[in-house]
């Protein structure tokens, strides 16, 4: 290995940071070529994840490197979202990160890279590609295990998780976690409830926070937020709800 070469390995391992999966973009801005790269490759520096993505050797890699990668080296519109982001800030009903689904939210059109959805994180990566809300909107950069990475405010985040259930998540859970929801912004929630494309999860939020008696209902103007017209059936043989023309689960229904 020429000294030119060894310069750009020793800048490389010291630029690149414990975790982050490094993307073929981000090495050519470590003038690392295609070629080099798969010269440290064959001496053992750096291991292949798929197509275009590396780890260091022996460095320990987590769901959240890779989409830290996703999202600053290769500026994917993808964000961490739904229960993941309320359980990420510590506002979920319990923690529960262990080996629970990570729930990754994007616009339709989003594709992600076979590596990132093929590699084993040790959690199931669940990409969620949906219209519901614009992109952007209520999605800020976090700190997380050393990793800066884009996800949910809370207020999109409890709308996200409405979303997903009651098929992928258990509506009960997303009340129980609303409940602590108590300094949600009204601001961002009117917002985003004005711009929300899901009658059902409007109705859902709206149902939750005033069973809830969340402070912020107050302060939302409702006259705003378009609501649709006719029922809306969350589940069959529900119990229904003639304020909100809903029909819900028994047990949400009948939960003090």
């Amino acid at each position: 290995m020429s000294i030119t070469t060894d310069k750009k390995l020793k800048n490389l391992l010291e630029q690149w940071p414990s975790g982050l999966v490094a993307t073929s973009p981000w090495l050519k801005k470590m003038s690392i070529s295609g070629q080099l790269a798969q010269r440290y490759l064959k001496s053992g520096w750096i291991e292949s994840l798929g197509r275009a993505a590396y780890k260091r050797t022996n460095d320990e890699i987590n769901w959240y490197g890779g989409l830290a990668s996703l999202q600053q080296q290769l500026s994917l519109d993808v964000h961490l979202g739904g229960p993941t982001a309320l359980s990420v800030k510590g506002s979920a009903h319990y923690v529960r990160l262990g080996k629970e689904r990570v729930f990754l939210f994007s616009a339709l059109d989003q594709k992600l890279p076979k590596w990132f959805l093929d590699y084993d994180w040790g959690n199931p990566i669940e990409h969620v590609k949906t219209s519901m809300l614009p992109s952007g909107i209520a999605v800020k950069e976090y700190e997380f295990n050393g990793m800066d990475i884009k996800i949910s405010a809370p207020e999109r985040a409890i709308l996200e998780c409405l979303y997903l259930s009651p098929k992928n998540f258990d509506l009960l859970e997303c009340y129980q976690i609303m409940e602590g929801l108590t300094t949600l912004r009204p601001k961002v929630l009117q917002a985003l409830l004005k711009r929300c494309s899901s009658i059902r999860v409007k109705r859902l939020f709206l149902y939750m926070a005033d069973k809830a008696e969340l402070p912020v209902l107050k302060h939302l103007n409702v006259d705003e937020i378009d609501l649709g017209k006719g029922d809306r059936m969350i589940i069959k043989n529900g119990v229904y709800n003639s304020k909100y023309k809903i029909s819900l689960p028994k047990e949400l229904v009948d939960y003090v």
